[in-house]
């Protein structure tokens, strides 16, 4: 059973900062040193410096500014507990798009309880900075992202009742996002979105690290003290998004090979299984596949387009326990026939024999750079996917997904302190 809950966000004071466009951030793993850097130009009150803080001893200089501007009334704390409305607008591959969803604090399951679902394989390494940068602060100073079914549109319709109002935050980020934040208050309202997702598994979609660390922020905690259900650390600040939502848009997960070489008689073993064909566009080739598995190899030298001739033909690369859903996705496909059937690569390390792109023309560049050696174009995987995949209990290959655009950071702090409590 998933249980959410309004809270009492902690937010900027917009007269004490200037604007919300001078503190607004990308997510503290989406900052490059070189934007870090242009967030502390902008502000010395920018969200980057919480959560990604320049000092050599970061946590304790990020709950040490946290305190300050608590106690400076830089960020102040609503009254009443709401749920956030979150819409973002942007554009993406020639479209517009708008994403609707809303953030509220939702009850932490470890996976193995089959309530709130990962989808994807996770670092050690994440989980032990969040989990630091957590004990640090006791605060969710970001949000994690989750997918959940609705399709009556129950919640849209109470998402785009409140969007009528005039918004509480409206900002652009540097990649031209639009931001725009409503609460909601009534109980009444928040009592019919619990309702729709009382009964349901949801999905993380972003951010399984941080979902991981609070689960085990959770359980030191309890560990430590008395504690009851209402324990604000039972819980994680969540933006939620509906999958039938026509503004949730995935992102391909161009794949790059940077050792292994494709060859001719790679390419002979893969025509048992694959339509083989010369590629101009490569666009038009991945799109007009879009309801099969096809891929775009390039080696720096050509475009060749690989259709499956049938998929009874490649059961023989996948282990029984997969599921049918599984076995459909292309990057399943792709690792398991391509990689390690045909191509005999192994297991592929992240940034040492594999890496990933989301852009076509990048990865391309990559290759024509001798950065890597053949790039493998991927059609993006469905959300429906995602959903059905992780309900079956599998997680996908590494960046199989990517959920654009990412959650802006900075919008609303949710208190998870020993002492704080939810209603």
């Amino acid at each position: 059973m998933v249980e959410i809950r309004p809270f009492s966000g902690i937010h900027y004071d917009e007269e004490k900062i200037g604007s919300m466009e001078k503190v607004i951030t990308q997510p503290y793993d989406k900052i490059p040193l070189e934007l870090q850097d242009k967030y502390y130009g902008k502000s010395e009150y920018n969200f980057c410096r919480l959560i990604l803080p320049k000092e050599e001893e970061r946590y304790k200089a990020a709950e040490e500014r946290l305190h300050k501007w608590l106690k400076e009334k830089v960020l102040v704390s609503d009254e009443k507990p709401c749920v956030y409305v979150y819409y973002q607008e942007f554009e993406v591959l020639g479209k517009s798009y708008t994403r609707k969803g809303f953030i509220s604090a939702v009850k932490l399951h470890p996976f193995e309880e089959g309530v709130v679902l990962p989808h994807e394989q996770t670092h050690k390494g994440p989980k032990i900075d969040r989990l630091n940068m957590l004990s640090a602060t006791e605060k969710n100073l970001e949000p994690g992202f989750m997918l959940y079914s609705d399709p009556e549109n129950t919640t849209i319709g109470i998402f785009d009742e409140a969007s009528k109002d005039e918004a509480e935050f409206e900002v652009e980020d540097e990649y031209g996002v639009k931001s725009q934040v409503w609460r909601i208050e009534s109980p009444s309202k928040i009592k019919k979105i619990q309702e729709v997702l009382k009964d349901q598994q949801v999905v993380i979609a972003d951010g399984h690290h941080r979902y991981e660390t609070a689960v085990t922020y959770r359980d030191q905690i309890r560990e430590k003290m008395e504690w009851d259900e209402d324990s604000a650390f039972n819980y994680r600040m969540t933006y939620m998004v509906p999958v039938e939502d026509p503004g949730l848009v995935v992102l391909p997960g161009h794949r790059l090979l940077l050792e292994h070489e494709f060859t001719e008689e790679h390419l002979q073993s893969i025509e048992e299984y694959f339509v083989i064909s010369d590629v101009e566009d490569v666009d038009e080739f991945l799109s007009d596949n879009d309801d099969t598995t096809a891929f775009v190899v390039y080696d720096g030298k050509k475009y060749i387009g690989l259709r499956l001739k049938g998929r009874s033909s490649i059961e023989k690369f996948f282990p029984d326990d997969y599921s049918e859903d599984y076995k459909s996705l292309d990057v399943v496909v792709l690792r398991d026939v391509i990689f390690e059937g045909i191509m005999k690569t192994g297991k592929l390390d992240i940034d040492e024999t594999i890496s990933y792109e989301r852009w076509a023309e990048d990865a391309l560049d990559k290759v024509k750079k001798r950065d890597a050696t053949v790039a493998f174009l991927v059609n993006a995987t469905r959300p429906e996917q995602v959903l059905k995949t992780a309900k079956n209990g599998e997680r996908m290959p590494e960046k199989s997904t990517d959920f654009y655009p990412k959650v802006n950071s900075g919008f609303v702090i949710m208190d998870i302190g020993k002492k704080q409590k939810l209603l």
